[in-house]
Formats: structure tokens, C-alpha cells, sequence
């Protein structure tokens, strides 16, 4: 029986797990996962028959991935490698997708970052890529009676905050298109999980995967953008072009 904690779960990454779902159709694929930690995504990729390094400080984390792609007889398709942003091109070259989920927030300088994903992938693959939305952490510094907090949030300079940087849809596309992206697609995540209490979940049959349908109806609709937690992108590598 799904535990309300794994279905809350489910709901809050299968917008995100839709997308890259998809773009793995067709064939093997070489994947690279940035902060991929335990191995969320990472086993789950290896599981469709691709072939994932997971690059992640932790060393603790990385052991959790070994143990989990162990159980989930993946192990000999998931690579874990101690490292950061800075140490990618030591770790793998011309990849077919990069998963950087939770990470562009956390650095100094995005488009190092951007640019440094950029140089792992091939001409033509694929960075999805998963950030904090900055409207959504302002109404909810708001609600919570933080006024101080969300107005510095509002206007701070790129979105940032002491431990965070926030984006919007707008600037992910500015900063994609400046690091010789192409977005294909933007999804909002997590539009209404975050607001729904969880007794709601825990205790209303059929809530879970209402909430679901209901997130994957409004995840591509731009209205909703603004009041997502999350933002996801697709971006392709565009090819160089001749001179």
C-alpha cells in the first residue's frame, strides 16, 4: 500500500518525470545527473535502459545511490563520481541529456554553471532543468507573514537570497539563450501540492492522484507559471554553426 509521504512524493516530480520520460524514448541514451544525490531520478532513468553518471559531492549520498541501484538491479548502469559543476568536463563528455535539478539556485555565478553543462553535451542534446520559481517564494514569505522577506526577494538583484537563488520563466529563457540554448519547453511544478495540506492527501481517498491529474492539466499552461514552486525546463544545445 503507497504511504502518504511516497504518494505526496509522487505527485511533486511527475511533471518533471513525464518530460524526461519522454525525451528518453528511442533508443539508449548517455545521461549525466548533476546533484543527483540518492539516485531519485537517476535509478529510475537506468531502470528504461540508459546508461546515468551521477555527479554529487556527498560522499553518502553517492553510497546511497550504490545501494539503491544494487537493489533495484541497475548498478551495473549507474556511475557515481564525487564532484560539483567545476569538475564536469573531468567526468563525461558529449552526453546525450543532462538532469540539473535543484542546483542553478545554489551557485555564485549561473552562467558558469550553464556554460559549463553546455560543454559536456553533445551539439543537439537535451539540459532539463529544475529551479525554485521566484513569484511562488514570494506569496509564500507573504502568507507566512514574512513581508520583509518577500519584498527583499522580490527585488532582489537575479532573484537571490542568502542561500537560494530564484528564477523566472523569463530569465531562464534570457539565460539559456545567452548560454546557446534552445527551450523547447517550460512546465510549472508543484502549482498546487505545496498548498494542499496533507491530511488532505492522508485522509480523502483518491486525493493523490486527483492532485496528480491535476498538476500534469495545468503544468504547460503559462497562466500558471507565476504561481508554480518550481519551474522545469527543456532546453536543446544548439549545433554550432558553421563559419
Amino acid at each position: 500500500m503507497e504511504r502518504p509521504l511516497e504518494r505526496r512524493n509522487a505527485v511533486r516530480t511527475a511533471v518533471v518525470w513525464d518530460a524526461v520520460q519522454a525525451v528518453l524514448d528511442g533508443g539508449s541514451r548517455r545521461v549525466l545527473d548533476i546533484g543527483g544525490g540518492t539516485g531519485g531520478f537517476a535509478v529510475r532513468v537506468a531502470a528504461l535502459g540508459h546508461d546515468v553518471t551521477v555527479v554529487d559531492p556527498s560522499p553518502d549520498a553517492l553510497a546511497a545511490l550504490g545501494r539503491r541501484a544494487h537493489d533495484e538491479g541497475v548498478a551495473g548502469r549507474v556511475t557515481g563520481v564525487q564532484g560539483d559543476l567545476g569538475t564536469l568536463a573531468e567526468v563525461a563528455q558529449d552526453v546525450d541529456l543532462v538532469l540539473c535539478h535543484g542546483v542553478l539556485g545554489l551557485v555564485d555565478e549561473p552562467a558558469v554553471a550553464l556554460a559549463a553543462i553546455a560543454g559536456v553535451l553533445r551539439p543537439g542534446g537535451t539540459l532539463s532543468l529544475q529551479v525554485g520559481q521566484r513569484h511562488a517564494a514570494v506569496l509564500a514569505r507573504a502568507m507566512a507573514g514574512h513581508f520583509t522577506q518577500a519584498r527583499d526577494l522580490l527585488t532582489a538583484d537575479g532573484g537571490g537570497t542568502a542561500t537560494e537563488r530564484r528564477f523566472t520563466a523569463e530569465e531562464l529563457r534570457d539565460r539559456l539563450g545567452a548560454a546557446g540554448f534552445d527551450v523547447t519547453a517550460v512546465h510549472g511544478v508543484r502549482v498546487f501540492t505545496d498548498l494542499v495540506p496533507s491530511s488532505l492527501l492522508d485522509l480523502e481517498p483518491g486525493a493523490g492522484a486527483a492532485l496528480l491529474e491535476l498538476e500534469r492539466a495545468v503544468a504547460e499552461r503559462p497562466e500558471y507559471l507565476t504561481v508554480a514552486s518550481q519551474l522545469h525546463v527543456l532546453a536543446r544545445l544548439t549545433p554550432a554553426r558553421p563559419a
